[in-house]
């Protein structure tokens, strides 16, 4: 492979393709790259420098630019006020709950308040106690709770905060009973604590070698230590990485985290994570916690072809797996002697269904299937081997998690596209749903009672067949009338779960049409959906996605002119390449933190780990099928565009600010449909947010946005 990049010395300005709208504006530059023979242009490859004053200079302009004209548009207040007052509608909001030492710790949202705070309780129907507030902690800062974990006795708390949704979180820890922070701080960690010892003396935590979201060495190198109560932050030990285990050919982007399980305590476990689906993991006695080299042993490698789920109890291990199964099933080995080649098999692979994933509780495994839309879940005896299904109270989206697994008490959370989410308590034993003591049902006012929701298949380029769910309010009229917002994702095999958003649907009770394409690289159909949007077949992720729009306007729902495309994230490589392929089936396009530039998508902060899933430059194959997933290199000049407005978190560590940037400066630069193209900046943002205020803002900018360029009538611009 040869590389070559060339940035000329003297810069091109170019000029905005319609003088109606007054970009800031934005050089090109002699830049490019050369792979396998082939020169791909680069010339805003200038704009991935954000420390760069220009740079960041040109980002601002950009910010404030698209501020003018988002400020002018009718019904984006209104649409926040709508979300603020649902917000206020629902009770507190109980969530990221764990149960240690007879205490229950969770986070809770009062109605109206922008973030969450720790509380904990003495059991099940003990006094509620606030234990850290993130709005008061540091004066003047905000704050977000990204993790917290208890002491094994309940009488201390690991908890990891992060500044302006960074997500890269410094760790403290609280004594629960005195409230008192101690004096460990811990920079920087994405995850925090990972598990405590069992002598609740020490605990092992995620370590970064920097905190620098911008920084290329972010995610590389990311190794657990172990930190003793009241030692120096400086002396803790390197526990489990690349640097102190080096013969186990850890790679640099793979993040090494080790902790203790207290259903199998006997074992320590190491796991190696990045974004590929299958399980690394190696495992060695807990006899070796305190010796100077561990002696790891693999649990499972990448071949083992162990996705989704691993649950280990005592000495067994029960583990998803795809091998000879596309829709997985489930299988069993032991520790003394894990052997996945000749694993039992507990569940054989249901034609019809893919095991989504797995959790247990005292004497039952519980498994969670989908139909490529809604769940179904099964408990296996661990005693009699008997299975049996779950009869839930409504069908949609359901998980199942148990806080005390010496228990067989567990909760189960249900929610659909146009129901609300319900909370149950669920007894395995007797088979009984109670309401939860926890989260109550939020009352909506009567029309987000008033929804229709059609599933069905839609043909695809090459005959797949693609599901695609459709929210709407009752009544409507199916004549090309409706504006319509189709979203979709389709990366690292996830589900496109049902669920009730009252984001989209504020606007399906203003006559918008919401449409979610479940496309192929996601989960809804098996391994085989997945591997048919992976890499080499990516393409077929955002055809799949430009049927749906057809099917959507074909089949009178919408009309082109009327038509919201938007993706997220690694969505964006989806909404990117949608209308870069077909520009003329969309009035408007959201591309939202979106990952619109994949040849660049390694060099990024978070790239080295999206490696697995997405393919390196590095590879001959691999890079021409980045090259098909990179919007900005099918920008084409002098093209009719939709309408884009794309998104960026300033302190997004996930996908840096440059890659909706680049693309958003192409299409300024080449579309001559006279639609606007505008570059969002959030800046007190990462790549998403807790704080609802500012996810309410920023939602309705976009949406705003959007249905005044397909023409819906409370969002044009104000006289």
């Amino acid at each position: 492979m040869k590389k070559i990049i060339i940035i000329a010395g003297t810069f091109i300005f170019t000029l905005t393709s319609y003088a109606q709208w007054n970009y800031p504006a934005t050089k090109t530059v002699d830049s490019s790259d050369t792979y396998f023979g082939v020169t791909y242009k680069d010339p805003y490859r200038w704009l991935e420098n954000v420390k760069d004053s220009e740079t960041s200079n040109w980002y601002k302009q950009q910010a404030d630019y698209t501020k003018s004209i988002i400020d002018k548009i009718n019904g984006r207040d209104e649409l926040v006020a709508e979300w603020q007052k649902l917000d206020k509608l629902q009770p507190p909001g109980i969530h990221e709950r764990s149960y240690e030492g007879r205490r229950i710790f969770y986070k809770k949202t009062m109605p109206g308040e922008t973030v969450g705070k720790i509380y904990y309780r003495e059991g099940f129907a003990g006094k509620e106690i606030l234990l850290f507030d993130p709005t008061t902690f540091i004066k003047g800062t905000k704050l977000t709770v990204e993790a917290t974990l208890p002491s094994h006795d309940g009488k201390k708390i690991a908890l990891a905060y992060s500044k302006g949704g960074a997500e890269i979180a410094t760790i403290i820890v609280i004594d629960v009973d005195t409230k008192k922070i101690l004096p460990e701080s811990i920079f920087p960690s994405w995850g925090g604590a990972l598990s405590w010892t069992f002598d609740n003396k020490a605990f092992l935590y995620n370590s970064m070698r920097t905190g620098d979201h911008t920084s290329a060495e972010m995610e590389l190198h990311e190794r657990t230590k172990l930190h003793k109560l009241g030692d120096d932050v400086k002396n803790d030990i390197d526990f489990f990485g690349d640097e102190s285990y080096p013969d186990l050919g850890i790679t640099p982007d793979e993040a090494a985290d080790a902790s203790l399980n207290k259903d199998s305590k006997n074992y320590i476990f190491g796991y190696l994570n990045t974004d590929r689906a299958e399980i690394r993991c190696y495992y060695a006695p807990i006899s070796q916690f305190n010796s100077a080299k561990i002696q790891w042993k693999v649990l499972c490698k990448p071949e083992d072809k162990l996705v989704k789920g691993l649950e280990v109890i005592g000495d067994d291990v029960y583990a998803i797996t795809y091998n000879g199964a596309k829709n997985y099933k489930l299988v069993h080995t032991l520790l003394k002697n894990p052997d996945w080649n000749h694993a039992e098999t507990i569940m054989d692979e249901k034609k019809d269904q893919t095991l989504e994933s797995i959790t247990h509780s005292k004497n039952y495994l519980y498994l969670t299937y989908s139909n490529g839309i809604n769940n179904d879940i099964f408990k296996y005896d661990l005693h009699t081997h008997k299975v049996s299904e779950i009869k839930l109270p409504f069908s949609g989206t359901a998980v199942l998690f148990c806080l005390d697994t010496k228990t067989n008490n567990s909760m189960i959370v249900l929610t659909s596209w146009n129901r609300p989410i319900a909370e149950y308590s669920y007894n395995t034993t007797t088979n009984v749903f109670t309401p939860s003591i926890f989260n109550k049902p939020a009352k909506y006012p009567a029309e987000y009672y008033n929804l229709e929701v059609k599933e069905v298949e839609v043909k695809g380029h090459d005959g797949a067949m693609i599901p695609l769910s459709i929210i709407y309010k009752k009544g409507i009229k199916l004549d090309g009338s409706n504006c319509a917002l189709i979203e979709g994702y389709g990366s690292y095999a996830f589900s496109y779960p049902p669920f009730f958003d009252v984001l989209y649907n504020a606007l399906a009770i203003k006559g918008v049409v919401i449409a979610i394409a479940h496309v192929r690289g996601g989960g809804e159909k098996g391994e085989s959906w997945y591997k048919a949007g992976f890499k080499t077949t990516k393409p077929n992720t955002w055809k799949d996605f430009n049927s749906c729009a057809e099917y959507l306007i074909e089949n009178g729902y919408t009309s082109a002119s009327k038509l919201t495309g938007t993706g997220t994230s690694a969505g964006g490589i989806l909404i990117s390449r949608a209308i870069t392929e077909r520009p003329d089936l969309y009035g408007a396009a959201i591309c939202n933190v979106g990952c619109a530039n994949a040849m660049r998508m390694e060099f990024s902060p978070n790239g080295p780990s999206n490696v697995p899933e997405f393919g390196t430059v590095k590879d001959s194959i691999e890079c021409k099928a980045l090259y098909e997933m990179d919007g900005v290199q099918h920008v084409v000049s002098r093209t009719k565009y939709p309408a884009l407005i794309c998104i960026a978190g300033w302190n997004d560590p996930r996908v840096i600010a440059w890659e909706p940037g680049k693309f958003a400066a192409a299409v300024q630069n080449s579309s001559i449909s006279g639609k606007p193209v505008l570059m969002q900046i959030n800046y007190d943002d990462g790549h998403f947010t807790e704080d609802r205020k500012v996810t309410y803002e920023n939602f309705a900018s976009q949406f705003a946005f959007a249905l005044w360029q397909c023409g819906h009538p409370d969002f044009q611009l104000k006289k």
